[in-house]
């Protein structure tokens, strides 16, 4: 379950956390590269690593139809 709400303070965290997003998915597209992503849900911070298949301008999508909220995430490294 994942609470409504900004993770990140700043206008620019969030910008750079988009584009991050979008690399992450085209390494995950087109290398099967995975992404370390770190978010929060109702309970606590979570890390998990996984390619990334899809964005939209409020859902990241995985393998399987699993999503998360991108106000939510904290971090993405790949």
């Amino acid at each position: 379950m994942f609470p409504k709400g900004e993770v990140l303070a700043y206008e620019q965290a969030k910008k750079n956390r988009k584009i991050t997003l979008e690399n992450a998915m085209k390494l995950g597209n087109n290398y099967r590269g995975k992404a370390m992503i770190t978010f929060e849900d109702s309970e606590m911070i979570k890390q998990i690593e996984t390619t990334i298949w899809g964005l939209t301008e409020e859902w990241i999508i995985f393998k399987g139809g699993m999503v998360i909220p991108i106000s939510r995430v904290h971090e993405v490294r790949f």
